[in-house]
């Protein structure tokens, strides 16, 4: 079986650390617009998840914690404000030192963000108007042919500098690219060409493979490698995890089922089946890329009903709750290729095009993290402090060996990126089109923290 572009994970997030330079620096004395997110005690954290943090992000557990919940504060205070001045909210998100940031286009605002305890930024256009831009944006490329159309690796919006990056193809005619000139406020990124298919090994922990069909079909090519996210529960008491939708090989055919194993690398026929693909999503009107797995008995008794995520062979973390994307908050992943990797939210709103197997192009939106992602890296869970914050779509890193060698080829192209969907907006929808089935009621299995 061939895989798609969508199933490999080589979804081309955008490269947009160059206009949003985070480092880890602290120092700042946060709003407290609303109380901090419950999170695990900093000596909690697994040890695999404090070496990523000080390799990565040059941070302790404290200050990892500290800013995550901060960042929260942040995004509940910039939602009322958005919704209370809806002309004049241009933006909100956290410095390289860790100051929450609103940007406003009036003085008046700029006002009463800073009475209210925030560090205030004065920007030419709105986050509305912004949005606007990446519509007409979007409708621009869903009208052009294909072999235009699939220059655009992704499109995300920049509050920062109050513009659209539009990622683009490094090739001869993508430089030729006439862009539409009615848009404002657009900056043209260049990216590298993509590399050949990625060799996926099953590895133990969180990985699973799937395949059209049964494992023991001979005319079987090929099988699917992916990360399982957050595990879930819906309503009724259904076991559930929360994967990548682009992971399902039926996905858009038929009843979309197809059975999810756990790897017997000695012997791929004989992998035992944990659940099934029971709800997926790639694009459309959601423009999402989640998938809904029903764990069996077998999974369950496994303890995938547990509120807990780990990358590869390491150390377990557990999930004390649910967050959203803030430009500048501290994010970690877990998946089956590249363990647990750290970054920061580069760009909450993110763009991009995926296309199938047959040719059909997707649009799917997320939120930007400059955290490594490899290929196989698929469904894996992000997580910001203790909080799930949304899962794996695709990175510009998916046909590299290992984050080392993606950090120094990339470097030049601002660095690794890797294309979140979610949580929340997952949730929500596998909800809504549960039908009061299958994942009504879904949400996060997660341990507040008591102490």
């Amino acid at each position: 079986m061939r895989k798609s572009v969508a199933r490999r994970a080589a979804v081309k997030a955008a490269v947009i650390g160059s206009t949003v330079l985070l480092t880890p620096l602290f120092g700042a004395t946060a709003a407290t617009a609303a109380p901090a997110p419950e999170q695990l005690r900093a000596e909690d954290l697994p040890a695999e998840l404090v070496q990523a943090l000080s390799r990565d992000l040059n941070m302790t557990p404290t200050e990892y914690l500290d800013r995550a919940a901060r960042a929260q504060q942040l995004q509940t205070y910039a939602a009322e404000f958005r919704a209370e001045r809806p002309d004049v909210f241009a933006g909100a998100w956290m410095t390289p030192e860790g100051k929450p940031t609103v940007a406003v286009t009036s003085p008046d605002a700029a006002r009463v963000a800073s009475d209210d305890g925030y560090t205030t930024r004065l920007a030419p256009v709105s986050a509305a108007a912004l949005e606007t831009s990446l519509t007409q944006m979007n409708q621009w490329v869903a009208a052009q042919p294909r072999d235009i159309s699939q220059l655009i690796n992704s499109i995300a919006i920049d509050f920062l500098n109050s513009q659209l990056i539009v990622n683009v193809a490094n090739t001869p005619l993508a430089h030729v690219l006439n862009l539409p000139t009615l848009i404002a406020n657009i900056k043209v990124v260049l990216s590298p060409e993509g590399g050949g298919p990625v060799e996926h090994r099953p590895m133990g922990g969180d990985t699973y493979i799937s395949a059209p069909g049964s494992l023991d079909d001979a005319e079987l090519k090929a099988v699917d490698v992916c990360s399982f996210g957050f595990n879930s529960v819906d309503s009724a008491g259904n076991a559930l995890n929360i994967s990548a939708g682009h992971c399902n090989p039926n996905i858009d055919k038929g009843d979309e089922k197809a059975s999810v194993y756990g790897p017997n690398i000695r012997n791929i026929p004989a992998s035992p089946q944990l659940g099934t693909f029971v709800q997926s999503e790639l694009g459309g009107p959601s423009t999402l890329d989640y998938s809904v797995i029903q764990l069996n008995e077998r999974a369950v008794g496994a303890g995938m009903d547990q509120p807990s995520v780990r990358g590869a062979n390491g150390t377990t973390l557990t999930i004390t709750g649910t967050a959203d994307p803030v430009v500048g908050a501290p994010v970690c992943k877990s998946g089956q290729s590249s363990t647990f990797t750290c970054g920061f939210v580069v760009a909450d709103r993110v763009e991009t095009q995926l296309f199938t197997t047959e040719g059909d192009a997707k649009v799917v939106r997320g939120f930007a993290s400059s955290a490594c992602t490899l290929g196989g890296d698929s469904g894996g869970a992000i997580v910001s402090g203790t909080l799930a914050l949304g899962i794996t779509s695709g990175s510009n890193a998916a046909d590299a060996p290992d984050c080392e060698k993606a950090n120094i080829a990339l470097a030049q192209y601002g660095g690794t990126a890797t294309l979140g969907i979610p949580i929340r907006g997952i949730l929500a929808h596998a909800d809504s089109s549960s039908g009061g089935g299958i994942g009504s009621g879904i949400s996060v299995r997660t341990r507040p923290n008591a102490g």
